[in-house]
């Protein structure tokens, strides 16, 4: 009872913490003189203490470890995005993937929190099928994996982005360079030429950051799908020894494995393309885009269909 007590007041604390670090990050994009950098991240650790803590009182309480139905694994789907954002700031790494940890922390918690019924919120006992210790290494990996391919899909398109308003700006300054020249005649054009001419060191020196940038965000996408894979290679692996001893076959093709096979093969590709330097940089940002709707529809989306064997995890793995 002290444990259940302990989980209910974590989840409205650490609400709470997620609204004030929300409202911060609406002030500092507004107010961008105000410096409340500082104060948000201050915020991100104590809603990674509180999410830790909540996981722990939880899985004292239920006596199973708490990835048993969507509100458990969306916790854990948090707390795994508040791993991957702690640890480039440990090490004193760029600010480039805290951009996107920290808004996905803070969404997911509080879809978690308050998004879901109440009743969702409550632990029941597991089905014979999941009291296994394998549900601690399966569940855990794939999670693990859907956070860490999430950020790095989310910083292959950030990529994506940038470089498509990049090619606008200069088709849109060729475009107008044309016009220029045959509405106004050469005296005009000269005068564009020389005033682009003047502004050339300005423009290099943006190009140059703009190339930082996305050198960057392609280097830490990288390094983050290739952990997430990781994590789902080993995660796929224990799944189908978990399966074996529940079902006594391997692999059997049900929706869940089907879209999680998929979905290795997707970011199999995008590490293939890495390897090529022809194709770094947006094209294996393309497919690391599509790799982003392909995980939803495995962790969610066939979920919503409750079909196959995992239909037992449709919404709650729990017996009723």
């Amino acid at each position: 009872m002290i444990f259940a007590t302990l989980e209910h007041i974590l989840t409205h604390i650490c609400f709470s913490i997620i609204s004030i670090v929300i409202t911060i990050h609406l002030i500092t994009l507004l107010v961008r003189e105000i410096g409340l950098c500082n104060l948000s991240e201050k915020g991100m650790i104590a809603t990674f203490f509180c999410i830790t803590g909540l996981l722990v009182s939880r899985w004292i309480y239920s006596r199973h470890f708490p990835l048993s139905d969507l509100y458990e694994s969306l916790i854990f789907l948090s707390w795994s995005f508040s791993i991957i954002h702690m640890v480039p700031k440990i090490r004193n790494h760029p600010k480039s993937l805290s951009t996107i940890t920290a808004p996905s922390t803070i969404f997911t918690q509080g879809f978690a929190t308050s998004g879901l019924s109440t009743e969702m919120h409550q632990s029941t006992i597991l089905v014979p099928a999941l009291q296994s210790q394998w549900l601690m290494m399966h569940v855990s990996m794939m999670l693990l994996s859907y956070a860490a391919l999430l950020c790095g899909s989310l910083l292959s398109i950030a990529l994506l982005v940038i470089t498509f308003r990049k090619n606008i700006d200069i088709l849109g300054k060729s475009h107008h360079l044309f016009i220029g020249s045959f509405s106004f005649g050469e005296i005009q054009y000269l005068n564009e030429k020389r005033s682009l001419l003047q502004n050339t060191s300005f423009l290099s020196f943006r190009n140059y950051h703009r190339y930082q940038l996305t050198h960057r965000l392609d280097h830490w996408s990288y390094r983050v799908i290739s952990l997430g894979f990781t994590f789902s290679t080993i995660g796929i692996l224990s799944g189908a020894v978990w399966a074996n001893e529940a079902w006594g076959s391997y692999w059997n093709w049900d929706p869940k494995e089907t879209w999680a096979f998929i979905t290795w093969t997707i970011f199999a590709i995008y590490s293939h393309t890495r390897t090529n330097k022809s194709l770094q940089g947006a094209n294996s940002a393309i497919v690391a885009s599509m790799g982003f709707l392909i995980i939803w529809i495995c962790y969610f989306g066939v979920n919503l269909l409750g079909i196959g064997l995992h239909s037992y995890g449709s919404f709650t793995l729990t017996s009723n």
